[in-house]
């Protein structure tokens, strides 16, 4: 499996926002968003074992697990690793972008997918499979990064067609501005939540945090 860092930080986004979390990045992914902020994870890394990857998240002693990339469901034996740490005790977050099916990912109350759906303005809206919703329980969660007023719309008019089972969430590109996003849900009486991306406010745009 290729990585491309694992590091300890407090989860950023998210239902679990704040919360100590061991980070386990993928490299490669399939898509080209237009704000992406983490195109490091492209082509670097390097390939390790399964037993590797688990004896240095071991090492940090940390009960929440973050698989995230780049996007994880590119490796072949992502849901060896997924299994292996739910098998540690771990609570794992998959973090996946919505272009690959859910459908045989683990099952246990102890892994939330976080699925990012893409908006316009990310220019890969249309790569997005549509009946990965359905795959979605209450346990997980929806993102969606929005550039502006179009995303919010975007997000506002794909809610009434395809009420979400599961939290809802909304981040403005580059995770910080959220007056704009945070009116808008409210005058739209829309059932999310409005959340910043944590760590770049403690941090600023740096990897490994």
């Amino acid at each position: 499996m290729k990585i491309n860092e694992i590091f300890r930080s407090l989860q950023g986004e998210g239902q679990f926002i704040g919360t100590p979390t061991v980070f386990i990045r993928t490299s490669g992914c399939n898509l080209r968003c237009s704000w992406c902020d983490t195109a490091y994870a492209f082509t670097k890394g390097k390939e390790m074992e399964i037993e590797e990857i688990l004896a240095e998240v071991e090492g940090h002693e940390t009960q929440h697990i973050s698989v995230t990339g780049g996007e994880p469901m590119l490796q072949k034996d992502i849901n060896k690793l997924l299994d292996s740490l739910l098998e540690l005790d771990h609570h794992v977050t998959l973090e996946t972008n919505g272009s690959y099916s859910l459908e045989n990912l683990p099952c246990s109350e102890a892994m939330m997918v976080s699925m990012d759906w893409k908006c316009p303005s990310s220019g890969m809206d249309d790569k997005m499979l549509l009946e990965n919703l359905e795959l979605l329980s209450p346990l997980d969660q929806l993102k969606f990064v929005v550039a502006d007023k179009k995303d919010m719309l975007f997000v506002y008019g794909f809610l009434k067609e395809q009420p979400a089972p599961c939290t809802v969430i909304l981040t403005p590109v580059g995770g910080v501005d959220l007056l704009e996003v945070a009116e808008f849900v409210l005058k739209k009486k829309m059932n999310a939540r409005v959340l910043p991306q944590l760590h770049k406010l403690i941090w600023g745009a740096r990897k490994g945090v």
